[in-house]
């Protein structure tokens, strides 16, 4: 695997109205102040918070701002996750953008995180990716990661970067922090952990390392 700059974006977001302007400027002044940085992630939800009444068709104009972002800065991006509706009931969702502004990818959640994901429905498709001449990438969001299965398959797949989004509020992140360096370690794999702030998370985000040491 080749050097390649990826910036994880933890910041404070309201679960009650759109993060999308505050989003796009923290992006925007990220690739200003750094405009080496290939990729983009945001944490779980992290467009307008964890509440489904805001669940809508993907594609649609809160993905396409974001695929613009992409395109204008020539960067990969992964904008969290967002509440997706589709015939058969909600799914929890992340884009996967390319620097072109292709949307090359649509991951859903395998495992919703009840009781806050109360009617939110399971994915049931892996996802992983390849950057070209760099590597290839693999996508969990947040629950699905307590479920080893899930991390060793997207290892087996070729992941040599698991990429996490996560809205994670509760004591529960120490044990999500010592699962994401498990996972790195066991899978030799770097994993990308980002959280979320305020309504968001209580962040501590972090960057393993496959010998499961603690990059940041």
């Amino acid at each position: 695997m080749r050097p390649f700059a990826i910036a994880g974006l933890q910041l404070k977001v309201s679960g009650r109205r759109s993060n999308l302007a505050h989003l796009c400027d923290r992006i925007e002044m990220l690739m200003h102040l750094y405009p080496w940085v290939q990729m983009v992630m945001l944490s779980e939800l992290a467009t307008f918070g964890g509440w489904t009444g805001h669940a809508a068709e993907l594609p649609n104009e809160v993905e396409g701002t974001y695929r613009e972002l992409a395109a204008r800065h020539r960067i990969w991006l992964i904008p969290g996750s967002l509440y997706e509706k589709t015939p058969h009931g909600i799914y929890n969702t992340s884009p996967v953008i390319d620097p072109q502004g292709n949307v090359i990818a649509r991951y859903r959640k395998m495992f919703p995180f009840l009781p806050y994901e109360t009617g939110v429905l399971s994915g049931s498709e892996f996802c992983v990716f390849d950057v070209p001449e760099v590597g290839r990438f693999g996508l969990s969001i947040c629950y699905d990661m307590w479920f080893p299965e899930t991390s060793r398959t997207l290892a087996a797949m070729g992941a040599e970067v698991i990429l996490h989004p996560t809205l994670t509020p509760t004591i529960d992140r120490d044990v999500e922090l010592a699962i994401v360096r498990a996972t790195a370690a066991t899978n030799q794999c770097f994993v990308l952990d980002i959280n979320g702030v305020g309504d968001g998370g209580n962040g501590r985000s972090n960057l393993v390392a496959p010998t499961g040491d603690v990059l940041f």
